[in-house]
């Protein structure tokens, strides 16, 4: 079933990793995107509090890299905030993502890609935890970015609709 092939995948991901740093050293992109990529297959076979470690180890080799505010950098916190929200820590990933979209706005521009990304991510947070006016507002951000950038017709604006829509009608309107 699909967890056996999870797990094929997560094996064969272990040993590119491990390829990987035996070609180019630990401290290089290539192993680091393949470490990410085995953050990924962990976090789905359940294992969250590996995939937290992986990530933050990808997190740390980025930084190291390229700093803090670089785009792959802040994807990878962007990724490693979603699973500290899976673990339970809503407070912690809220901070991370506050500090991503800051950083990613300030670098790339409120409507990159990977802020509306970023703040899309912090608007289903807050939804789930209940702060409901902050992130309908946040939704319309992304939406009206998406909108901006990318036409009312590209998938993720509509995308971004339907989620404000659907906000929208669990808030009564």
């Amino acid at each position: 079933g699909g967890e056996g092939r999870l797990k094929q995948a997560r094996q064969c991901e272990e040993a590119v990793v491990a390829g990987r740093r035996a070609l180019y050293g630990a401290a290089h992109p290539d192993p680091l995107k393949a470490l990410g990529k085995l953050a990924v297959s962990t976090g789905q076979l359940g294992d969250l509090a590996a995939a937290r470690r992986l990530q933050e180890e990808v997190v740390a080799g980025l930084r190291a890299l390229h700093g803090d505010a670089a785009r792959d950098t802040l994807r990878a916190v962007n990724n490693l905030a979603g699973t500290v929200a899976a673990l339970g820590d809503a407070f912690e990933a809220h901070a991370m993502l506050e500090d991503t979209i800051a950083t990613l706005a300030r670098v790339f521009g409120a409507d990159d890609g990977d802020t509306l990304t970023a703040r899309g991510n912090l608007a289903a947070l807050l939804w789930q935890y209940g702060e409901r006016e902050e992130a309908f507002a946040l939704q319309e951000q992304v939406a009206g970015g998406l909108r901006r950038t990318r036409g009312a017709d590209d998938p993720a604006a509509r995308n971004a609709e339907t989620v404000l829509d659907s906000m929208l009608r669990e808030l009564g309107f």
